[in-house]
């Protein structure tokens, strides 16, 4: 019986363990993260290719694995004509989270592997998924602007060519190298919201296409993958790191948080956002433009020196708080900060479908089912007595 449970309840699944996984661990405690086994200190001297190969088949690549998978995913980068022509029906103030998702949908119509369920064809669908995120992201981009949707590149790498399809030229190394890392950063974070919407729906044996655009939905809160764009909003909004002070004391005494600052799982600062900082001090300095990085720096500064002060407690700096500065001196919009989160953490959410309904020498059969706790109120603790409707009265 549901009133038996002694499970606490209304607390967002927080310390609730509802699946194992081979694929990531957050230490939140310790400020640790590994991607299978892997530290992420480690694999940010890595591409994005190579995490994405670990992420999927469970091992870093040799250099000809290496060179085999990054030509599938160049082979695999163009989308179908029917998703471009799909995308410029779309009104031009679409949010572009919401085209992402729409696209993955639509992706799914096009794919010869839909209809097998096997691990190899799952694998074969995540390659183009990874491939083909940044495809659409930046032609929906091109396409809102009234631009042409620039074909991919054969030669460039998987951050280069999402540079590239955006803009339409190619990309200094240092900027795509830096785009790169931070791809590897958002890659994967264990059973995340976005996250677990996939495995909840791929536990249903869905294809990993309604899995994944589930996880994009998911991505699109603000409370997820859309605090980056709130991060950079808040920049833009104070604008002066002399403000810093001002503004977060303003924030904090009339309730409001910190985009950027706190986090669901880690109690010290989330270890990708320190490597993150000095990659945006080194991209103010290369712009000649520092102003957004120091005023980060200084509101971080602040905000841990209030949260000591008045609550004796210290608040921990998260992902977003730097990927906000540092897309913005990429040339990214701030509306797609939370696209190019996707554009990272697809080889994660994939990694995870595989799991979900693969782990094993047999396709798994359990289905996501927690319980609830009925608390309706309109009768009491009795069932209602039905009026017919000639009999009701206003209430």
């Amino acid at each position: 019986m549901v009133e038996d449970c002694k499970m606490p309840i209304d607390t967002g699944l927080r310390g609730v363990v509802v699946a194992s996984t081979r694929i990531c661990e957050v230490d939140g405690k310790n400020g640790r993260l590994l991607y299978r086994g892997y530290r992420i200190q480690d694999l940010a001297q890595a591409t994005y290719e190579e995490v994405a190969h670990l992420l999927l088949y469970e091992r870093l690549p040799s250099p000809p694995e290496l060179e085999r998978f990054k030509a599938e995913l160049v082979s695999l980068r163009e989308v179908p004509p029917q998703i471009l022509a799909a995308l410029k029906t779309r009104p031009a103030d679409a949010q572009p989270m919401d085209v992402l998702q729409a696209a993955a949908a639509m992706l799914a119509h096009h794919d010869p592997d839909i209809h097998e369920a096997s691990r190899e064809a799952a694998l074969r669908i995540a390659k183009r998924l990874i491939a083909r995120f940044p495809t659409v992201v930046a032609a929906w981009h091109r396409i809102r602007r009234g631009e042409p949707v620039v074909s991919p590149s054969s030669r460039l790498g998987h951050a280069a060519d999402f540079l590239y399809l955006l803009s339409g030229a190619e990309p200094d190394p240092e900027f795509a190298r830096t785009l790169d890392i931070a791809l590897v950063l958002h890659a994967e974070h264990a059973f995340n919201a976005s996250t677990f919407a996939a495995r909840e729906v791929a536990s249903t044996q869905a294809h990993m296409y309604a899995a994944v655009t589930a996880a994009v939905g998911s991505l699109s809160g603000a409370l997820h993958g859309g605090a980056n764009a709130r991060v950079m909003q808040m920049l833009q909004a104070v604008g002066r790191p002399e403000r810093a002070r001002e503004f977060v004391t303003a924030e904090l005494e009339a309730g409001r948080k910190i985009f950027g600052l706190g986090h669901a799982v880690y109690d010290v600062d989330d270890p990708r956002a320190h490597i993150l900082a000095p990659l945006s001090k080194k991209l103010g300095e290369r712009t000649g433009d520092p102003r957004w990085y120091e005023l980060s720096r200084e509101i971080e500064t602040v905000a841990k020196d209030v949260f000591r002060r008045r609550k004796n407690a210290d608040i921990p700096v998260n992902v977003d708080f730097y990927s906000a500065s540092l897309y913005h001196y990429l040339g990214i919009p701030v509306d797609l900060f939370t696209p190019v989160f996707a554009i990272a953490r697809v080889a994660g959410w994939t990694a995870h479908v595989i799991e979900e309904q693969f782990a094993g020498a047999a396709p798994k059969a359990v289905l996501y089912r927690p319980e609830s706790r009925y608390v309706g109120d309109y009768c009491g603790p009795a069932e209602c007595a039905f009026v017919p409707l000639e009999e009701r009265t206003a209430a």
